[in-house]
């Protein structure tokens, strides 16, 4: 029988839902670079490193040459500055349906919780959002080399938690985190998205999910 010693959350999507104003931040940055983006573009995104993002909104407006890589890193701090205005106000409020419920289920149980996210705001969200204490590692993507679909951020998760990939169960809204956890060999929960266990949303969320 499987034993569940770890769970790995995706932050935006899966705890919170910061997708808008990464969205409008993007979309200010592309208007600003005279390309055009919609929020159906903006599923591309979904999972994707800042840098990555940026350069498939450049490569989408024919421009990806344009630009140097220290241009690429300038453009993606000055979108990561305004994301970071916009989200001042996130509160405990803005945590999705039933996750606070679900992370006190698991640690009830002693079962560890890591954050493994592209988002370098990880931990700021999640004091924001009062539910930094709940984990016990948070991915540093600064050093993590390849972003989603690879496996690296999960794998650097289990690692922190001092968990096999057979202990752990990933939590992903995103196609690329779905195939991320895959290839690190982690059993992945899909919300809206195919997994190994599918849930229409976090609402669904619950400890006997994991046995």
């Amino acid at each position: 029988m499987r034993t569940t010693k770890a769970v790995v959350f995706d932050l935006d999507g899966v705890i919170t839902d910061t997708a808008k104003y990464h969205y409008l931040a993007w979309k200010n940055m592309a208007d600003k670079l005279g390309i055009q983006i919609d929020e159906s573009f903006n599923e591309q995104l979904k999972g994707v490193s800042r840098i990555d993002s940026l350069k498939r909104i450049l490569a989408h407006g024919n421009k990806l040459d344009a630009y140097s890589p220290e241009e690429i890193e300038r453009l993606a701090n000055e979108k990561n500055e305004e994301y970071k205005v916009l989200i001042e106000d996130v509160t405990a409020a803005d945590l999705l349906p039933g996750i606070e419920a679900f992370l006190q289920e698991l640690k009830a149980a002693s079962i560890k919780m890591a954050i493994g996210s592209a988002s370098k705001n990880a931990p700021m969200i999640l004091e924001k959002l009062g539910i930094l204490d709940y984990f016990e590692y948070i991915v540093d993507v600064n050093h993590i080399v390849n972003g989603k679909p690879a496996p690296d951020i999960f794998l650097d998760a289990i690692q922190g938690l001092g968990v096999k990939a057979s202990e752990a169960v990933g939590i992903e809204d995103a196609e690329a985190g779905i195939e991320a956890l895959q290839k690190a060999q982690i059993s992945s929960i899909g919300i809206g998205v195919i997994g190994d266990t599918t849930l229409p949303s976090t609402a669904e969320l619950n400890i006997s999910l994991l046995s």
